[in-house]
């Protein structure tokens, strides 16, 4: 049957449930906010601060490198003791004044997990009636379901997670499904696949094996082509850029090879980002090499296949870890060791590159807010830019503690989640 502007309507109104009503309550239900894009309305959020100027700053119970992600005024995230015994543990918060209301502990086994990392880095998602949590251990990949009152409505286990690195991959909710990207190592006999479960029992709705290579912690972004069905955007070493139609987990397209060969030859840890209608991924190692590809999907109308647009090295600021940033006509890439740089996200043409001042690493992304860029450094010193042509260092707020995380922002508030503490900034104090 073909499809008329009734049912493109209608997968319009999916799309905007599937990212939990964000356009207008602005929760912060995922890994970088709304779609992932990393972007906020809110107007409120200083530039400057000191802890003066916190709403609050609370210790958390455990440690953790996952950022927070809020629904209304509770705040959700994960934990884990970082020693012996590696238990995880959910925790939920008041967002008014950081009292801790809820505190959910599970069992786990210490095992091997690159220095960077913790046992607790994945970012939970969130919708209007369930936080939805993942954690790993060599034997067992767990993804969780609690109710916004810690109650477990279900637990699904998918089997052996094998990587030299551990966990970090983030789930998605996307209409009544949450969405899960598990690509793991293949020395060691991974076995990856991604997968959808019915958000309100576990029930797997889809699933896809892959091929495995190396382990990915890139988190899906939707894609809505013009006059199409949305898709579902995942990026990895072994297959590129994968399209799926999120209705049934059908492959509509996948990019995975160029006429030079793979089009990624290392791991992919930041996530796709979409930017005047390109999508961009990147990948990297710990010792070099980094590099950031613009893609131009594929055209259904005109037969055009997907293709590379640009390049960009890791001299030009090509990130690992942290996920670029795309507003209006810009694409702001952040890289791990501070170097940034803003291009025309549609050409990648350079009108700066700059490396930060103060120096410092960075594993967590920037975010946009009000025509600034926040990205905090793993010595926990919140840089603060200017979000345009020109560079323009406005700040560097000092939290004193190390941080590898990306901040969440809702109801003009500000949340950055330090490796011991949750912080509230911006708004109107309580």
């Amino acid at each position: 049957m073909p499809w008329t502007r009734k049912h493109f309507a209608c997968v319009a109104l999916a799309v905007v449930f599937g990212l939990g009503f964000q356009a207008q309550a602005q929760e912060w239900t995922r890994f970088r906010g709304p779609n992932g894009t990393g972007i906020s309305e809110a107007k409120t959020i200083p530039t400057t601060f000191t802890e003066q100027d916190f709403n609050w700053k609370v210790k958390l119970p455990a440690e953790g490198h996952s950022s927070p992600v809020l629904w209304g005024e509770k705040i959700f995230l994960t934990c884990a003791d970082d020693g012996a015994t590696a238990e995880r543990l959910v925790v939920c918060l008041n967002a008014k004044n950081g009292g801790i209301l809820w505190s959910k502990n599970y069992a786990s086994s210490f095992h091997k997990k690159h220095p960077h990392n913790s046992f607790a880095s994945s970012t939970p998602a969130v919708d209007e009636e369930r936080v939805y949590c993942v954690w790993s251990t060599p034997e067992e990949y767990t993804l969780l379901a609690l109710d916004h009152d810690g109650n477990k409505v279900w637990q699904r286990a998918l089997g052996p997670f094998v990587s030299q690195h551990s966990c970090g991959v983030s789930p998605i909710v996307y209409g009544e499904m949450v969405v899960l990207a598990n690509d793991q190592d293949a020395e060691g006999g991974g076995k990856s696949f991604l997968i959808a479960v019915d958000r309100r029992t576990g029930t797997p709705r889809w699933q896809i094996d892959r091929t495995s290579d190396l382990v990915a912690y890139s988190t899906p972004c939707v894609y809505q082509p013009e006059g199409e069905k949305p898709q579902l955007i995942f990026s990895s070493k072994a297959h590129g850029m994968t399209a799926v139609n999120p209705e049934d987990g059908t492959i509509v397209w996948e990019l995975s090879r160029t006429a030079d060969g793979k089009l990624l030859d290392k791991r992919s840890v930041s996530s796709p980002v979409l930017a005047r209608g390109l999508l961009t991924i990147s990948c990297g190692q710990g010792n070099g090499g980094n590099y950031l590809l613009t893609i131009r999907p594929p055209d259904a109308r005109t037969g055009a296949p997907a293709e590379p647009v640009y390049r960009v090295e890791q001299k030009a600021a090509a990130p690992y870890v942290p996920t670029p940033l795309a507003k209006d006509d810009l694409l702001f890439l952040w890289n791990d060791g501070g170097i940034v740089s803003c291009l025309e996200a549609a050409t990648g043409k350079v009108h700066w590159l700059k490396r930060i001042e103060t120096g410092g690493n960075f594993f967590g992304s920037p975010v946009w807010v009000d025509g600034r860029l926040f990205c905090v450094a793993k010595d926990g010193n919140v840089v603060v830019l200017a979000a345009s042509r020109e560079y323009e260092l406005l700040a560097t707020n000092p939290l004193g503690e190390m941080c590898h995380t990306t901040p969440a922002i809702a109801d003009g508030r500000m949340y950055i989640r330090t490796y011991n503490h949750l912080i509230s900034i911006g708004g109107k104090k309580n």
